[in-house]
């Protein structure tokens, strides 16, 4: 009888194959390949900065693995998106405080597999590609420079792998001011749909039609991945290169004992923080199986070359190994550490030496050295503040010390200014210290500001300033001479423009009169 749709469930199988590369002297590049989810992060940002923010990123990813086995698409789209924002902040926060990180960042491709559906995030130029029903059709688009100049129709895709600006990154994670919300999309889960996610020193070197003749014809995860990650160094990639590989498999019977399972792997820089995944997944994890072959590209030989190693020397390949969560470690054993290391080591009435911390006196002398750590840190910070306080203190007798000397020193000058719409002179300067004035006025004129040219109103405004009182008095005599000159001519203009307008209407006057008398002469003759 054969089974329904309904009691069908999909799992996923995964792997991931991660290789550092011929130039690069570190794997930047972080992965995880489990049941319920995987992710490509590609970290940029120097030596350090990038494979430390690629790490946080799939340390702040990994809960998905188990946290999203209950299976709401929308619940587990939103976490995968918040996650993302908060592997931004945790790399932010981290360069803020270690300046050799600063400028760091990654970018994030994840996909999860939640009741049938795939749940797609994406920030940066890191690729997602699906095949399905034999066609290769790419997920996500480059959040890159060139990406941006394609989709304007500026340049064509063939122009793009060779643009001098290919690796300029538009958006991705970390010490920078841009948008870290990542591309979410959900799309309906298929048997046999085979995903690979890769950084760009994969697909940066090898077409989309080599990855899907590769995806198609290749039916081992493994191989696959490997096959994929050679051809791209063989090709010249000069960049990390790291493919993850994840297939839909169909379990007919979701209450059968022997459910697929698999151990997660990670790969590249995240790899060395497997305890730590571990016990964020709460379960085993594994390193990704390193790389068998590949690296005898002309390339690789002359990179080999520059660096004086022996171009045909097979470089060792790290083992594989297995990390245990928290609880399963001090089961066996590994108890985990809380101290810092500093252990003190105490001789025992015995006359033996221990540093085991799991030994009363050992463990009583630890003690002793936190409350004594405490005390001298309580000491410590009661006398930086004390100190503080002291400094403020002495800033402030400073300021005051500086605010007295400057207001003795601005008694000693002085200034004409306006005082209420009339010329005075003012002891100080002009000005104000924290809304403190430094003048008031001595002496008041009888002269109105409004009487003075637009342009002695205009000096008044800012004050004109003098050593002496007795400067200032002179050139307020000054003023009031010249103003009384300017009132004198300005009367003289006066009397004489109404001596001329009389003059002007006594001849009027007298050129009428003599018109009318000319007129009554005129009328006589006629008579």
């Amino acid at each position: 009888m054969p089974t329904s749709t309904a009691s069908q469930q999909l799992f996923m199988y995964s792997t991931v194959v991660s290789d550092v590369g011929t130039v690069r002297s570190n794997n930047q590049d972080s992965a995880f390949a489990g049941e319920h989810l995987i992710a490509i992060c590609d970290g940029m940002g120097g030596h350090a900065g990038g494979d430390t923010a690629s790490t946080i990123a799939i340390r702040s990813l990994a809960h998905i693995e188990q946290d999203n086995v209950d299976g709401d698409v929308q619940v587990v789209s939103h976490m995968m998106a918040t996650s993302v924002m908060a592997a931004h902040d945790a790399i932010v926060g981290k360069a803020k405080r270690e300046r050799r990180l600063a400028g760091m960042g990654t970018t994030v491709t994840s996909v999860a597999l939640v009741a049938g559906c795939w749940v797609l995030a994406h920030i940066g130029d890191s690729r997602a590609y699906l095949l399905h029903d034999g066609h290769l059709v790419r997920m996500t688009s480059d959040h890159s420079y060139v990406q941006h100049l394609i989709d304007t129709g500026r340049i064509s895709e063939a122009e793009a792998r060779n643009h001098p600006q290919r690796n300029v990154v538009m958006r991705v994670l970390g010490d920078f001011d841009i948008d870290s919300r990542p591309d979410i999309a959900i799309r309906k889960a298929h048997p046999s749909d085979r995903w690979l996610l890769c950084s760009d020193g994969l697909c940066g070197v090898l077409e989309d039609s080599t990855l899907e003749e590769v995806l198609s014809t290749c039916a081992d995860q493994e191989e696959c991945a490997q096959r994929l990650v050679s051809m791209a160094l063989r090709a010249g990639s000069t960049d990390n290169v790291t493919a993850v590989i994840a297939d839909a498999t169909l379990a007919l019977d979701a209450d059968a004992f022997d459910l697929p399972h698999q151990t997660p792997l990670v790969g590249g820089a995240a790899s060395a923080s497997l305890e730590t995944i571990a016990d964020i997944v709460n379960e085993p994890v594994a390193s990704a199986p390193p790389l068998r072959e590949g690296k005898q590209s002309p390339a690789a030989r002359a990179a080999a070359l520059r660096s004086g190693k022996d171009p045909n020397e097979e470089p060792k390949q790290p083992e594989q190994r297995v990390a245990q969560p928290s609880s399963v470690r001090e089961d066996n054993g590994d108890r985990v550490n809380t101290d810092t290391g500093e252990i003190p080591i105490v001789q025992k009435r015995n006359g033996r030496i221990s540093a085991d911390p799991n030994d009363p006196e050992v463990a009583k002398a630890i003690r002793n050295e936190h409350i004594e750590e405490r005390k001298t840190k309580r000491s410590r910070k009661f006398r930086n503040r004390i100190i503080t306080i002291l400094i403020i203190i002495l800033v402030l007798l400073g300021v005051a010390g500086v605010g007295v000397g400057t207001y003795r020193w601005s008694q000693t000058k002085y200034y004409i200014g306006d005082n209420n719409g009339k010329v005075a002179i003012f002891q100080g300067v002009p000005t104000s210290i924290f809304g403190a004035k430094l003048s008031h006025a001595v002496t008041d004129t009888n002269m109105k500001t409004s009487d003075l040219p637009p342009s002695w109103r205009e000096q008044l405004d800012q004050g004109i300033s003098f050593d002496t009182y007795g400067e200032a008095k002179s050139h307020t005599r000054l003023i009031k001479k010249q103003l009384n000159d300017a009132k004198r001519k300005q009367e003289a203009r006066q009397q004489e423009k109404a001596e001329a307008e009389q003059k002007a209407k006594d001849e009027a006057a007298k050129k009428a009169a003599d018109q009318a008398a000319q007129t009554n002469k005129s009328g006589g003759d006629k008579s």
